[in-house]
């Protein structure tokens, strides 16, 4: 399976010629809309960053029989949109196309005081994992983490925590927007010295980058 990058959150996926887009975000400005054989696009919330109307639009126009699978509240603010679409819900799986999908976690990180929204992580074919904006650890082995490394919800020392608790045997950061080019070399060079430490194989995607796992 190839693993792409692209800004901030958005991460693209391909296996047997046939392609996943997790959260085409605000952000991802260098995602190609012109992809065919999307078979699914998951958004794990329903926050800019992780959605953009504009750009999910361009996608499933031009891949009509892709499968948008996401919370209700994010499905409840895409019915306009004529696409095939399945709710994403903790402990649930899917198939789309070659991809396996297991969904973990229901709730969005706190920011200040409550929950801001609905909020799933997903295992693509049992290997790599990505929370959304959460600290939800999946209930299976990871093969790769794409780790959040900078929010609202989170400092450097919580993404450390949670990549010790998940054990991945690789990672690599994403959801990185927010870091001017100082900030994300300090947070990768300290999640790249934890992870030598807890036995990870810590490697930096910049966007477009792909790796093969």
């Amino acid at each position: 399976m190839k693993i792409t990058k692209y800004e901030h959150a958005c991460i693209l996926l391909e296996e047997l010629d046939q392609t996943l887009i997790i959260d085409p975000g605000m952000f991802a400005t260098s995602l190609p809309t012109d992809l065919k054989n999307v078979a699914a696009v998951v958004i794990t919330h329903q926050h800019g960053d992780h959605l953009d109307k504009d750009l999910l639009r361009k996608i499933i126009d031009a891949n009509p029989d892709a499968t948008i699978f996401a919370p209700h509240d994010v499905l409840d603010q895409l019915g306009e949109f004529e696409a095939k679409k399945e709710v994403a819900q903790p402990d649930m799986s899917h198939t789309a196309g070659s991809f396996a999908l297991d969904f973990y976690g229901k709730d969005h990180a706190i920011i200040y005081e409550k929950v801001p929204c609905q909020n799933v992580g997903v295992m693509v074919n049992k290997m790599l994992y990505y929370p959304g904006d959460s600290f939800t650890e999946p209930k299976e082995p990871v093969a790769i983490l794409a780790l959040p490394s900078v929010a609202p919800w989170l400092k450097v020392g919580e993404a450390i925590s949670f990549m010790k608790a998940v054990k991945p045997a690789k990672a690599f950061p994403t959801h990185n927007a927010l870091y001017n080019e100082a900030g994300e070399m300090f947070a990768n060079n300290w999640l790249g010295q934890l992870a030598e430490v807890l036995g990870v194989n810590f490697s930096v995607l910049e966007t477009g980058q792909s790796i093969e796992v």
